[in-house]
């Protein structure tokens, strides 16, 4: 059985299973709507309900609260129909976005590999190729958990667009089952499960700006696929790379980012330690992503496109910083992917996207 959905201001109507949420609907029908968490954690998701019933699903009381439910609202990625319905999102055009539905796929794990002592790089080979744009992200099923968990895709697309082979990196979260397992119990040669490609987080080439990449702990993998995909494009415009990790050992794909820095005169490589022992050998820059990205700039960012990767709060001081030295929402993007904690946070007024 399946009901109709009207998404507005598009006049859409797309078919949605029954027990489906409407943003699985919508994104496996080339509709995207905004989203991050995927959850019910964060809000980002929030549409108006205009006609017919919804149930809310799991949506957590401080995302979607009492009054807002009263008011027709909803969470797109928990909501199901309970009958044919017509909603309202905030969705903004975007020129240089492409219209990818989201599609299952199977894997095999060819290689694991260890990055550092707390992330693990999984190699895997899909039964198909994936079709994504740099920046993007999978939800990888956990085995056994009944759960899935949200990875950027570290590699660039092909020259077509996809790739039959991805690499996810996965940080070790003390406590947190989904990556317990993974590092763990995965084994190579495993099967797995995943579906993408998801998210809103890739290159605006059509604005031709300079452009700024933001990154700290396990969130080197978007801007490592986004700036692969703009080296082997081609093109002029400057990139800079502002990477932060706590100590030498935490600090991936450095010696590939030197190289990128040494073969492209266009790529600037800044790496940062926040916690590197005093007296050590190490004569890069020293302190938190923010700070590195505010010296190495004199503190001031107006005509570039930032692209923020990381923990939430290096993202939040990273955006303070960053309007501090003149530039504004229009211009900067970000990628972060929230636990129930990080959902309960205040959430900056400023942003409707952040």
């Amino acid at each position: 059985m399946s009901y109709q959905l009207t998404i507005e201001p598009l006049g859409a109507t797309i078919d949605v299973e029954e027990g489906q949420t409407l943003l699985d609907a919508a994104l496996r029908q080339g509709i995207y709507l905004p989203h991050a968490c995927g959850h019910g954690l964060c809000g980002t998701c929030k549409v108006q309900v205009c006609g017919g019933d919804v149930d809310h699903g799991a949506a957590n009381p401080f995302a979607l609260m009492d009054f807002e439910r009263d008011d027709g609202k909803t969470l797109a990625c928990c909501a199901t129909l309970q009958c044919d319905a017509t909603i309202e999102a905030d969705i903004d055009e975007e020129p240089d976005a492409e219209v990818i539905p989201v599609r299952d796929f199977a894997a095999t794990v060819e290689r694991i590999e260890r990055l550092t002592p707390t992330i693990k790089a999984l190699h895997l080979r899909l039964d198909k190729p994936i079709r994504f744009q740099a920046g993007q992200y999978v939800q990888l099923e956990i085995p056994g958990l009944g759960q899935s968990r949200a990875f950027s895709i570290a590699n660039a697309p092909d020259a077509n667009g996809e790739c039959a082979r991805i690499e996810l990196n996965v940080r070790h979260v003390p406590g947190g089952a989904g990556t317990t397992w993974l590092h763990e119990q995965l084994q190579e040669g495993a099967r797995l499960r995943l579906a993408g490609p998801y998210g809103r987080f890739f290159v605006r080439r059509s604005a031709r700006l300079p452009l700024l990449f933001l990154a700290g702990g396990s969130g080197l993998s978007s801007p490592r696929s986004m700036i692969h995909a703009l080296l082997e494009e081609g093109g002029d415009e400057p990139i800079t790379l502002v990477y932060g990790q706590r100590s030498r050992e935490e600090l991936y794909y450095d010696a590939e980012f030197r190289a990128l820095a040494r073969q492209h005169p266009r790529f600037t490589y800044v790496p940062a330690l926040s916690a590197e022992p005093e007296g050590s050998a190490w004569d890069g820059a020293r302190g938190f992503v923010h700070e590195a990205v505010q010296a190495h700039f004199g503190g001031s960012f107006a005509g570039h496109k930032a692209y923020l990767c990381g923990p939430p709060p290096m993202v939040e001081a990273c955006i303070a910083t960053l309007m501090q030295g003149r530039l504004f929402e229009r211009d900067i993007y970000t990628e972060k992917f929230l636990s129930a904690a990080d959902a309960q946070g205040a959430r900056s007024p400023l942003f409707k996207r952040v």
